[in-house]
């Protein structure tokens, strides 16, 4: 084992410790919770077995275990950018619905109804 496989197992775990740790701020569901533990366990298997890797990739069609990880790699993080952008795009319909119903009790109890 080289090094950087050390360094990279050991920053994965501490990932995975603060994840584990801050689950209350966290608001993920359960399943993205479950995938994102299986994804951190198929790299640390991926950096572990690198010719099992290979062998994957080549029955799926690619030539190299690397490659195979880059494309996953990129899809994690196509879904991480899409709930990010979807988690901010409520966060900003909430937060508009708010100010409106502040501005209508604001307006309320300067011009109240008789």
């Amino acid at each position: 084992m080289i090094w950087f496989q050390i360094l990279a197992i050991l920053g994965i775990v501490a990932l995975v410790a603060f994840f584990i740790v801050h689950r209350g701020t966290a608001r993920a569901s359960a399943w993205v919770k479950l995938l994102f533990v299986a994804f951190v366990g198929f790299g640390v298997y991926a950096m572990l077995r690198q010719d099992d890797v290979t062998w994957v990739a080549n029955k799926l069609g690619i030539q190299r275990g690397l490659d195979l990880v880059l494309f996953l790699l990129v899809i994690a993080f196509a879904f991480t950018t899409i709930s990010t952008y979807l988690r901010f795009r409520e966060l900003e319909i909430k937060y508009a619905r708010l100010a409106r119903a502040v501005a209508l009790q604001a307006a309320e109890r300067e011009n109240p109804k008789s």
